[in-house]
C-alpha cells in the first residue's frame, strides 16, 4: 500500500459570512492546492474571489470578523489561530491597490519594514533586502519617495516587500489592474519566474485573462460564493464556451468557438495559436484594406459637430514634472473614444483638464465653443459627467439607491425611473438597498459609474471604468456606452484594457509623455507592437485588420467585411 500524503493547502466544506451579512460570501468551498502550483481564480464581480484570497492569507475571520464554518489546512494543520508572525512566513498577499499596502517613505525602508516586524537579525535583513531589490530591478529606486513612484513601480515594491518575508504561498488580488500592458507583462513575468524557477505556490485573482491564462496549471471560476469550474485552462475554456461563460481570453475563446465539438487541445497563447492557424486558414483569406477602413471611418467622424476642443494644453503638478505638454485634441458629438498609453503618460490629467477639475497652465479647453474657464462649476457639472479611478470618492450615502437619488437632487432633476434602469443595466438592481461601502471593488466601481450616468450628461469622461469589473459586465458596459454614443452623446474612456477598447471604441487616442502619440480609428492598434490586441497578433501577416474574436470568426467562415467596421 502507498503512503497517504497530505495536501499542501486544503479548504474543506467551508462557508463564510461577513458581519451583518445574511448571504454567505463563500458557500461550501472545497479546494486543494498542491505545492508549487499556479492557480488562477476568476469569476463575476462580487462572486467571492477576493474573499477567497483573504481566507487563504489567514485574514478571515481574524481580521474581517464574521462567521466561518469548515476547515482551512496548511500541511494538515488548521490555518486559523496561528500567530501572525508565523503566518507571514507561510502566506503573503498583494492587494489590488498597492497604495493601501505601502507604509514607509522610501523603497528600501518599505522592503525592510516586514523583516523588522519579524525580528530578523540585521545581516539577514540586509541580505534579503539586497536580493529583492536586485531581482525586481529596484536598486535605482532604493531612496525614492514611495508616493512618487509610478503604478508599476509601486506594484513591484509591494510584491518585493512580501517576497522578502519568504512566504511559501503568494496570493495576488488583481495585481495589474492599474497597469499598462508593458508594466503588467513585467509583473506577470516576475510572477512566472517565482512560480517556475523558485517554487512559489501562486494563487492569482484576475479579470484580464489574456495576460495570464497560459501561466496557470488550473482555472477556478467562482459564482455567488461557489466554485463552478475547477479545471486545466484548456478544458475550462471549452467548457465555458459550451456553457456560454465569458471568462476566457480571446485566443482560447476563438479556437474553442471555431471547433466546439473537438477534443483536441486548445491553443492558449498567440504563439500556439499561430501554429494552429497555419493548418486552418484557407489558401489565403481576403485581405482587408486598412487604409480604406481608416479613410471611411475618419470621413464619418468629421461629419459630426465639434463638442470639445483642447488647444496647446500644458499642465504640471506642484513640485512635479509636466504631466501634459502641448496637447491638442478634438472630440465630436456621438463619439466613443478610448484613450490609452503607458502609466504616467498624462491620461488621467487630460481627463481632469477636460472636465474642468484642474485648469491648464497654458492653452485652452472649449466646450461647444466656450472657454471652460468662463463656465461656472454648475454648468460644467450639468454638461460633463466625470468618473475618477477611485469609486470611494462618489460613495457618501447609506444605500446604492440613495446614491443615485442624491445625485439627481443635487442637479434638481426628477426621479423618473432612470436610476432603476441604469442599476439594471449595470447588474446592480439586487444591491439597491446595500451599503455601497460594503460592496466589492468592482461593485463599488459600478455604483460610482451609475451615479454619473443617472444625470445623462452630454459628455462622459470615464477613468478606468472597467477596473475590477468581470468579463460579463464589461460586455454590458460596452454595449451601454455604445448606445449612449449612438444617441448623440459623447464618451471618452481612459483604459488599460486594450481588448475592451478595440471591442467598443470607434476611435483610439494614444498618449506618451504628455503628448498625443497617435489618434485615429480603432484599426491603428492592429499595427502596434505592445498595444495590439490578441487577435491582431494572432493574424498578423495572415489577414490584416482583425481586432476581435467576432471579426476573426467571420474571416475564418469566408467573410472579410467584419474586420472593416466601426465598433
Amino acid at each position: 500500500m502507498g503512503v497517504a500524503t497530505l495536501a499542501f493547502f486544503e479548504i474543506q466544506d467551508l462557508t463564510y459570512y461577513y458581519p451583518t451579512r445574511d448571504k454567505p460570501s463563500l458557500d461550501q468551498i472545497n479546494l486543494q492546492i498542491s505545492e508549487g502550483e499556479f492557480l488562477l481564480v476568476t469569476g463575476c464581480s462580487g462572486s467571492g474571489k477576493s474573499t477567497l484570497a483573504r481566507l487563504i492569507a489567514g485574514l478571515i475571520p481574524e481580521f474581517y470578523g464574521g462567521r466561518l464554518q469548515g476547515k482551512v489546512l496548511l500541511r494538515g494543520v488548521k490555518l486559523q489561530g496561528r500567530q501572525r508572525s508565523a503566518l507571514h512566513t507561510e502566506v503573503g498577499i498583494v492587494f489590488q491597490d498597492p497604495e493601501r499596502q505601502l507604509v514607509m517613505t522610501s523603497v528600501e525602508a518599505e522592503i525592510a519594514f516586514g523583516l523588522e516586524n519579524l525580528g530578523l537579525p540585521r545581516p539577514e535583513m540586509f541580505r534579503r533586502v539586497a536580493e529583492v531589490m536586485t531581482f525586481l530591478n529596484l536598486l535605482p529606486l532604493r531612496d525614492q519617495f514611495t508616493a512618487a513612484l509610478s503604478g508599476g513601480e509601486k506594484q513591484k515594491l509591494v510584491l518585493g516587500s512580501v517576497i522578502a518575508m519568504h512566504p511559501r504561498i503568494l496570493v495576488l488580488d488583481e495585481p495589474t489592474s492599474q497597469l499598462d500592458p508593458v508594466a503588467a507583462t513585467d509583473i506577470f513575468n516576475l510572477v512566472e519566474s517565482l512560480n517556475r524557477e523558485m517554487g512559489y505556490t501562486v494563487i492569482l485573482i484576475e479579470q484580464r485573462l489574456e495576460r495570464c491564462f497560459h501561466l496557470a496549471d488550473r482555472l477556478v471560476v467562482m459564482e455567488e460564493g461557489k466554485i463552478i469550474c475547477d479545471q486545466a485552462p484548456g478544458e475550462a475554456a471549452r467548457w465555458q464556451v459550451k456553457e456560454g461563460l465569458p471568462f476566457i481570453p480571446p485566443v482560447a475563446r476563438f479556437f474553442a468557438a471555431l471547433s466546439p465539438g473537438s477534443d483536441s487541445p486548445i491553443p492558449l497563447t498567440v504563439r500556439e495559436g499561430r501554429r494552429e492557424l497555419q493548418n486552418r486558414l484557407p489558401s489565403f483569406p481576403p485581405r482587408v484594406n486598412k487604409r480604406d477602413c481608416r479613410k471611411k471611418s475618419s470621413a464619418q467622424e468629421q461629419q459630426k459637430p465639434l463638442l470639445l476642443q483642447a488647444r496647446g494644453l500644458w499642465y504640471a503638478y506642484p513640485n512635479g514634472p509636466e504631466a501634459v505638454r502641448g496637447l491638442s485634441l478634438q472630440i465630436r458629438e456621438g463619439e466613443l473614444v478610448a484613450v490609452i498609453g503607458p502609466n504616467a503618460s498624462g491620461k488621467s490629467t487630460l481627463l481632469k483638464l477636460l472636465a474642468g477639475i484642474i485648469k491648464p497652465d497654458r492653452g485652452t479647453v472649449q466646450l461647444q465653443g466656450i472657454n471652460t474657464r468662463n463656465l461656472p462649476p454648475s454648468e460644467m457639472g450639468r454638461n460633463i459627467g466625470y468618473l475618477s479611478q477611485n469609486p470611494n470618492d462618489y460613495l457618501t450615502r447609506d444605500t446604492v439607491e440613495d446614491e443615485l437619488k442624491f445625485t439627481l437632487e443635487n442637479f434638481n432633476l426628477p426621479d423618473n425611473g432612470i436610476g432603476i434602469k441604469i442599476l439594471q443595466r449595470l447588474g446592480l438592481d439586487h444591491l439597491r438597498q446595500a451599503n455601497p461601502r460594503d460592496l466589492s471593488s468592482g461593485e463599488r466601481q459600478r455604483v460610482a459609474l451609475a451615479s454619473i450616468l443617472v444625470t445623462e450628461p452630454p459628455l462622459l469622461l470615464l477613468d478606468e471604468p472597467t477596473r475590477g469589473i468581470d468579463c460579463r459586465l464589461k460586455i454590458g458596459l460596452g454595449s451601454l456606452l455604445q448606445e449612449i454614443a449612438s444617441s448623440g452623446r459623447t464618451v471618452v474612456v481612459v483604459t488599460h484594457d486594450l481588448e475592451f477598447a478595440v471591442e467598443y471604441a470607434a476611435r483610439v487616442v494614444m498618449l506618451c509623455d504628455g503628448k498625443v502619440a497617435c489618434d485615429g480609428p480603432r484599426q491603428i492598434l492592429g499595427d502596434s507592437i505592445f498595444y495590439a490586441p490578441q487577435m491582431a497578433r494572432l493574424f498578423r501577416g495572415q489577414a490584416e485588420g482583425i481586432l476581435t474574436v467576432d471579426e476573426a470568426l467571420a474571416i475564418m467562415q469566408g467573410g472579410g467585411a467584419g474586420a472593416c467596421q466601426d465598433a
